[in-house]
């Protein structure tokens, strides 16, 4: 057996279906073996488990339950439901619940291989880009993210077929949704990655030093003009030059900027002769640019000369399943950044943030991400870590469910509270309800109904 044979856990309460499983995997994997989901369980939490192939039905712990408790805490383990008869509502429940398959005990040996290297693979590919993830927020570089939604991967096939065409490009889409990293993407694509990407937010410039920001001035041009400067145009010579924020551009500079795309060649300010110039062009805004023209704000022939090849970047609301990808990347990013060790984030809180509108787009989670990396310290993000707001956000747009979401918030709030006291009475029970003030049998009635009773068992004893 090769020393970095993959491990795989049968939990199956049949010894002969165990045994059967173990002879047909044993030659190309490390087999263990649990009779219940509670030694199941233990054998996860001692060892390196790379897949499990799990019963449906067990005793104690269900299969369901066991699932569930996996994809929960140990989100890289793959699991293959088995069960002995072909349940159609369990199938869909445990694909719903993160299952990467679903088998009935009468397989094909050839085929259950072949189902368990497909996991596997996936698995690895997984821990892969967790892997990249982490090597891209090390070198403090910010890498273009392509998540599994079909409005990302779209973008990213046109990127790839047009990045190395001369054409200009236009990128429009809301704020922080990732259009300079779209543009690096181009650059990086067009075989120049070697050549200068020169990046110019048009908006943080002062209105008076646009002009020489882009195309430059000679010496002596103006009022504090004592040495001559290069503009972005020049600096961008051979590579890509990205203007962000076209729209805050003046329809004076709009004239001017017009003139360099179509004659490719500018005039330094105070200059008198023209320069050549040759790159790549990536415009952005977050403004509408049909209805900026149609109000007069913006050219028409600018317009019509820059949106040759047209991206637009949908908003974070419009891909809600590319949030799980990127936050595992600002994970990896902030965890190397503040020194931290926060390995993954619950499905319940990440089925929380798929639900927000996201007014900030990316920049709004990588904000959040790195506000809950600093602050926490433990190696799980859960649902009781996001901030109220993020709860209350989604209480104000399911009214029908106020209710609920109102009794889960109050209730995370005093499971919290609890909590805290009893750490500060070193989980002493009978001095935390003094601490409170409440009788010892309230406090404990809520410690059971708020599941967390065997929780601070364990926490005394540790």
């Amino acid at each position: 057996m090769s020393p970095i044979a993959k491990t795989v856990l049968v939990v199956d309460d049949d010894e002969g279906m165990r045994d059967t499983l173990t002879a047909i995997l044993r030659r190309s994997y490390r087999v263990l073996t649990a009779p219940t989901g509670e030694e199941g369980l233990a054998v996860i939490k001692r060892e390196e488990v790379d897949l499990v192939l799990l019963d449906v039905r067990l005793p104690g712990i269900s299969g369901l339950d066991l699932l569930t408790i996996v994809r929960e805490n140990y989100s890289l383990i793959e699991v293959i439901m088995v069960s002995a008869v072909s349940e159609v509502e369990v199938a869909v429940a445990a694909m719903k619940q993160g299952a990467y398959h679903y088998i009935t005990k009468e397989f094909e040996y050839d085929g259950l291989r072949s189902l368990v290297g497909n996991a596997l693979e996936r698995q690895e590919l997984s821990r892969q880009v967790i892997t990249l993830n982490a090597q891209v927020a090390e070198q403090g570089t910010r890498e273009f993210v392509l998540g599994p939604s079909r409005p990302m991967r779209e973008i990213v096939d046109l990127a790839q077929k047009v990045a190395r065409l001369p054409a200009t490009v236009l990128i429009q889409g809301e704020s922080g949704t990732g259009k300079e990293l779209l543009a690096r993407l181009l650059h990086r694509e067009s075989g120049g990655s070697n050549a200068p990407f020169i990046a110019v937010n048009l908006a943080a410039v002062p209105k008076d030093l646009v002009e020489s920001t882009l195309f430059g001035h000679e010496r002596g041009a103006f009022t504090g003009a004592h040495r001559q400067q290069l503009g972005k145009f020049e600096l961008a010579a051979g590579g890509t030059l990205f203007l962000d924020e076209i729209a805050d551009l003046g329809l004076d500079l709009q004239a001017k900027l017009l003139r360099a795309i179509q004659e490719g060649e500018i005039e330094r300010v105070g200059g008198t002769k023209p320069i050549k110039t040759e790159f790549r062009l990536v415009v952005a805004t977050n403004v509408d640019l049909d209805q900026a023209v149609q109000a007069g704000r913006f050219r028409d022939d600018l317009y019509y000369r820059i949106n040759v090849i047209p991206f637009r970047m949908p908003p974070l609301r419009e891909r809600a399943e590319d949030i799980p990808e990127l936050v595992r990347l600002f994970l990896a990013r902030y965890n190397v950044r503040f020194r931290k060790n926060v390995q993954e984030i619950s499905d319940a809180a990440l089925q929380v943030l798929m639900e927000q509108q996201w007014p900030g787009n990316v920049r709004e989670l990588e904000n959040l991400v790195e506000r809950l990396v600093a602050v926490i310290d433990k190696t799980r993000l859960t649902e009781e870590d996001l901030p109220f707001e993020y709860h209350l956000a989604n209480l104000t747009r399911r009214p029908e469910g106020r209710s609920e979401l109102l009794q889960a918030a109050c209730e995370t709030f005093e499971r919290n509270f609890i909590l805290r006291a009893l750490e500060s009475a070193e989980w002493n029970v009978s001095a935390t309800a003094r601490y409170l003030g409440v009788p010892l049998s309230t406090l404990k009635h809520k410690m059971g109904r708020l599941e967390i009773r065997e929780l601070a068992k364990r926490l005394r004893r540790a």
